[in-house]
């Protein structure tokens, strides 16, 4: 089926799931956006088995020229078909940078801080005996000294 309708259709390239439970495999495929994930399509471009190990040339099997045909008349593919057509050399992917992904969220902050201050709090418990020890150390040295200067 082709796209020779006087109508604009959003159009979108896509995945569309098949295979059983557990063992997924998609058709990648040219749809109306506005038509469910699996269900009518215009035309299938492709096919991905994510089963497959990742240097196996049939993990991702795309014809390139339609899919230059489709994103020439305005389809938009999807994060992962534009991966796709990016390692096949038909559309170039603009990198990505999201430098906040791997900053904790806010209850982990707090957790954190939580921790940090009932560390320091054992911490001086621990500090504390010894530093009380060490101070009537220096007093009972101190002292002996004291007498005998006051003897003399």
């Amino acid at each position: 089926m082709t796209f020779e309708g006087k109508t604009k259709m959003a159009l979108s390239i896509r995945l569309s799931r098949g295979g059983s439970k557990k063992r997924p495999y998609y058709r990648i495929v040219v749809a109306d956006a506005r038509s469910p994930r699996d269900g009518k399509f215009i035309e299938k471009i492709g096919n991905y088995n994510p089963l497959l190990k990742k240097d196996d040339e049939k993990r991702v099997v795309l014809d390139a020229d339609r899919a230059k045909h489709w994103l020439g008349v305005g389809a938009q593919p999807t994060d992962r078909v534009a991966r796709f057509l990016d390692a096949a050399g038909v559309r170039e992917r603009a990198a990505r940078n999201n430098p906040k992904k791997a900053e904790p969220g806010e209850k982990a902050k707090e957790r954190a801080e939580e921790r940090a201050e009932k560390l320091k709090a054992a911490q001086e418990a621990a500090e504390a005996p010894a530093a009380e020890a060490a101070e009537a150390a220096e007093a009972a040295e101190a002292e002996p000294a004291a007498e005998a200067t006051a003897e003399q």
